[in-house]
């Protein structure tokens, strides 16, 4: 009986591409290095700021001004990080829905912990009973770490939870935890991409109002 929910935040529950491309473009200006597009920058998120960096400047981690520019970065995006990010369609409801049929709730994302508090507080904690971010001592997605810290602040079993996110690094941190993981079609990831990646065509979800019935159907069948 799945009575837990582990959701990944950016490109699952909020568009945070453009203040994404923003920060990072912010901090390219600052080194006078090339700036990116948004489709550039949606092939570079998943694996949190350090790697975001990584994959956007020239030599990557062997560029002798990354952490100087991870930390352009970081300071930038803390600040500006609400500008033009927000719910995707439907995300609101579906969790206004999923609160009323009793589910518990956590957000595991490679976000900065601080933005991912701050977008939190903004948007979910009026649903979500939990928010874990990168924060030092430990490790990123696909690691499992994080999803065992939200479900522990739910105080939830895992074998009764399930993971919901939109890339390739979702369907590795749940398949570490393990746990299921459901795939949504509306985020960062194309159905392409998702298809390469391993995801399941019986655990997608097109939009968000269709979760609460997928997870009724789940519930039942067992």
């Amino acid at each position: 009986m799945i009575d837990t929910i582990v959701f990944d935040l950016d490109g699952t529950l909020l568009n945070t591409l453009e203040d994404l491309t923003d920060s990072v473009n912010h901090a390219m200006r600052q080194y006078c290095l090339p700036e990116h597009t948004i489709e550039e920058i949606r092939t570079y998120v998943g694996n949190g700021a350090a790697k975001l960096i990584e994959r956007a400047i020239p030599q990557g981690v062997d560029n002798p001004a990354y952490q100087e520019i991870l930390s352009c970065f970081r300071q930038h995006y803390q600040i500006h990080c609400e500008e033009k990010t927000g719910p995707y369609e439907g995300v609101m409801e579906m969790l206004a829905a999923l609160k009323q049929a009793g589910y518990r709730m956590a957000i595991v994302s490679n976000k900065p912990d601080g933005a991912v508090k701050q977008l939190f507080h903004k948007y979910f904690k009026n649903y979500v009973q939990a928010a874990v971010g990168e924060h030092p001592g430990t490790k990123k997605k696909p690691a499992p770490d994080m999803v065992y810290q939200a479900l522990g602040e739910l105080s939830a079993d895992l074998s009764h939870a399930v993971y919901v996110g939109d890339s390739e690094v979702d369907l590795q941190t749940a398949a570490n935890v393990p746990m299921p993981c459901i795939s949504v079609l509306w985020g960062f990831r194309t159905e392409e991409e998702l298809n390469q990646a391993g995801a399941v065509k019986a655990h997608r979800i097109r939009m968000p109002q269709d979760l609460p019935g997928y997870l009724r159907c789940l519930n039942q069948a067992e």
